[in-house]
């Protein structure tokens, strides 16, 4: 038995007018979240919720994990830039060349996003959210496929990504190089374990597989805070 991905979540300035803005972009509907913040419930099959929490900290570089989200059509991927845009979004620069087909946004509190081409053949068979692009290592890569018990379906030249048996997004990692990590990330995985499973072994399991503890100040006594083999904060929760 493995853990669940139960959430990926923001850590926001303004968690409501963040929530309203992914809310209105993916059509999925809020709800009130335990700590503070507000909770996004999926209306497809991408199997996890989005949990924007409150922080007083500001953004100070780019994410180490951003959603690249799928077209069917040039007039598909002009509909959502516009919608994003208009939900406050805004185009941004990150050295991307004019020849490439995807389109590059940043969400109200600057994180980015891309609105990918249609005909996109690795991401062919993947509802809107196509994949979590996520900057890492291929030994991160490993271990979240066994930390989840997601196969992998990608594992070239140090790229790798894992994907649910059951469908929605891929997670994909880059490989080298892995850019340095200059403080907590602003985005991170909720974990719970195995259906009435112990919280404790599974902690266990994850540390056998690569991960470490680690103390970020937090004292919430429901959770523990992880970091994986590439140093990104994860929180183990209580049995669902």
């Amino acid at each position: 038995m493995t853990s669940q991905l139960v959430a990926l979540c923001f850590d926001a300035n303004d968690p409501l007018r963040l929530a309203r803005f992914w809310a209105g972009v993916l059509g999925w509907e809020m709800a009130n979240d335990p700590h503070d913040g507000i909770t996004l419930l999926p209306s497809d099959d991408t199997g996890f919720r989005i949990r924007c929490l409150p922080t007083q900290e500001k953004k100070t570089g780019p994410n180490q994990m951003h959603f690249d989200l799928t077209s069917t059509s040039l007039e598909d991927q002009e509909q959502t830039v516009a919608r994003s845009l208009g939900l406050g979004a805004r185009h941004i620069d990150i050295g991307q060349r004019p020849e490439e087909g995807h389109v590059v946004l940043a969400d109200p509190e600057g994180n980015e996003f891309c609105v990918i081409e249609p005909d996109n053949k690795f991401l062919a068979d993947c509802g809107f959210i196509g994949a979590l692009a996520c900057d890492g290592s291929q030994e991160v890569g490993y271990f979240w496929s066994e930390a989840l018990g997601w196969p992998l379906v990608w594992d070239q030249d140090q790229e790798t990504a894992i994907r649910s048996p059951h469908g929605g997004p891929k997670i994909t990692w880059g490989g080298p190089p892995v850019a340095s990590k200059t403080g907590k990330n602003r985005l991170h995985f909720d974990l719970a374990p195995p259906t009435h499973g112990d919280q404790q072994a599974e902690v266990d399991r994850l540390i056998s597989l690569g991960a470490t503890r680690i103390d970020i100040g937090r004292r919430e006594v429901s959770q523990v805070v992880m970091a994986d083999p590439d140093g990104n904060e994860f929180c183990v929760l209580t049995s669902r």
